[in-house]
């Protein structure tokens, strides 16, 4: 069925209907089989030895001469040699840091979001590898717009023009994952949509089955970094941004969370035409923090922008713990009123109730100045690895946070660079964080730098800590912790209708133990009842765990008090 071009509002032409792309075009971007694993694993390798024997070659020209000596230094140089032969002149001269750069865009998209990955991991990877990591790309050649309308029509199993009025032929966007471009429905609304590019899943499929490999393998040459934990941790946001379904699901529960707040604003899901590979969603009118227009807000209404990202980000953090995980300049729109939107929410990351109380002390410690509980919390999140030590990773961190705010203004303290220092100590110390950790401190770097864009003399410490107190007061409301303890109400009436028979079991284990008297009838005989008791105590303490456990075990130890009084 054949349709006029209908024009877009910015006046640029919109072609109708799903037109197949011209030969040139089909050639280059049809949806082809992706490049066989075996063949992705040996340009995987080659890279990474690449990268191996470049790095030597950088080592070695950045050595100092008084170092320049020895059987080490000779065997290196024997080696480098020849191994310097199998590496590219492109790479050969450059410094290890930009090797890798270049070496993760020339691998492709999912070796490039693996590389944006670790350029936050400033908790394991030097300061200048993380910094030239930051200066990847993340764009790829825009797909055909004939091309770009074709794939949603097979999205939408139906011509794109029975849905929409008009598609703009210029994308807004083309990264690594997906192509997006504004669009008209035929009732007025204006909507983005969103598409994952042909053959991406494929390949990011593939490629992390091969990165799995290669963590287990670079775990045996590097533990202290722990590279296979870092790596499963991004194949699992990695492969959650392929599924459009659940970046929708995101957006809704984001808006459910904010609903008492209309300042923040999340876009509106049209699930009647988006699929997993395919995203419609309410175009939000508003202008970057950066912008001219940003520039010209009225002191009131940039305070007001500010005073609202700032209760977004704790209580996303804080509170619901759920937090937009990929925050940056670009996914914030300051909108009319004014209110404050937020886009792109493909990534998010989860705290547990633990971690997200142990993160709010930890915070609330931090701007208020408390050192010495803000090392105990942050240690407290911690994995401790091997020859670990707490004690002196709280002692460094007590150390940074006193020095922060011996030396902090107003205008030059970031919270989030001071958190991320903190991390950075942690391998040292083989102190490990979740990745969440991480995420959540770029989020709080991205509040901070958002909001000294509207006012360079913000005092981050000072506004987080008013909406830090409201948080803590709905966290530790007694009401709140009252209906807490409610929910645990049928599993503490379960665990009271079972001690009778856990007593019972315990007693019969503790007759069959003295039915055979021993040569000193009393001997043993007050050991093997405190360990029959303990068994029974223990049994009661575990099945209070969840709920209740600090009432299961003063029950445990009333029990075994009143026995040894009968004794």
């Amino acid at each position: 069925m054949a349709h006029d071009p209908v024009p877009s509002p910015d006046g640029q032409p919109a072609t109708a209907g799903a037109t197949p792309p011209s030969a040139e075009e089909f050639e280059v971007f049809a949806e082809a089989r992706p490049p066989g694993l075996t063949r992705r694993l040996l340009v995987t390798y080659r890279h990474v030895l690449g990268l191996l024997f470049g790095g030597l070659e950088a080592y070695l020209r950045a050595l100092p001469d008084d170092r320049r000596f020895g059987f080490r230094y000779r065997f290196l140089w024997l080696f480098n040699g020849i191994s310097r032969n199998f590496v590219a002149d492109r790479y050969l001269a450059l410094p290890f840091p930009v090797q890798l750069r270049r070496r993760l865009e020339a691998l492709g998209a999912t070796y490039i979001k693996l590389g944006q990955v670790l350029a936050l991991r400033k908790d394991l990877l030097p300061e200048r590898v993380t910094e030239e990591l930051a200066n990847l790309l993340d764009h790829l050649p825009a797909l055909p717009y004939r091309r770009f309308v074709e794939l949603v029509a097979r999205d939408l199993q139906r011509d794109p023009f029975e849905v929409f009025a008009y598609i703009e032929t210029q994308p807004l966007a083309s990264a690594s994952i997906a192509q997006v471009h504004r669009a008209g429905t035929l009732d007025g609304q204006a909507v983005i949509l969103k598409r994952i590019k042909p053959g991406i899943r494929g390949t990011f499929r593939r490629d992390v089955s091969l990165l799995r490999g290669l963590g287990r393998f670079l775990n045996l040459l590097l533990p202290r970094f722990e590279p296979k934990r870092a790596i499963d941790e991004f194949s699992y946001y990695l492969l959650r941004e392929l599924d459009f379904e659940i970046e929708a699901d995101n957006a809704e529960i984001f808006a459910t969370n904010f609903a008492d707040q209309a300042g923040v604003v999340f876009p509106r899901i049209l699930r009647q035409y988006s699929t997993p590979s395919l995203l419609c969603m309410e175009f939000l009118r508003g202008f970057k923090p950066g912008s001219p227009e940003a520039a010209e807000l009225s002191p009131p209404d940039r305070d007001r922008v500010i005073d609202l990202g700032t209760e977004t980000i704790v209580r996303m953090l804080f509170r619901d713990g759920l937090f937009h995980a990929d925050l940056h300049p670009a996914n914030i729109l300051v909108m009319p009123g004014p209110k404050v939107g937020f886009l792109d929410l493909g990534q998010v990351g989860r705290f547990d109730e633990g971690l997200r109380r142990h993160l709010l002390l930890y915070y609330y410690c931090l701007v208020t100045g408390d050192a010495e509980h803000a090392a105990r919390y942050l240690a407290g999140i911690a994995s401790p690895g091997p020859k670990a030590d707490p004690q002196g990773f709280c002692r460094e961190v007590e150390d940074v946070s006193r020095r922060w705010r011996r030396h902090r203004t107003a205008a030059a303290s970031s919270l989030g660079q001071l958190i991320l220092e903190s991390l950075a100590r942690g391998v040292r110390f083989r102190m490990y964080f979740p990745v969440e950790l991480v995420l959540m401190v770029k989020a709080i770097i991205t509040f901070e730098s958002v909001g000294r864009m509207l006012d360079p003399n913000l005092d981050v410490a000072a506004i987080s800590h008013r909406h830090l107190s409201g948080v803590l007061f709905h966290q530790y409301n007694p009401l709140r912790m009252a209906k807490e303890g409610l929910r645990g109400a049928p599993e503490l009436l379960d665990t009271v209708v079972k001690v009778p028979a856990l007593i019972s079991t315990g007693l019969k284990a503790l007759e069959a133990a003295t039915s055979r008297p021993p040569e000193n009838p009393f001997a043993g005989m007050r050991g093997t009842m405190f360990a029959g008791f303990s068994l029974v105590a223990g049994a009661i303490v575990v099945a209070f765990e969840g709920p209740l456990p600090l009432a299961g075990a003063l029950f445990a130890l009333a029990a075994i008090s009143a026995l040894r009084r009968g004794r």
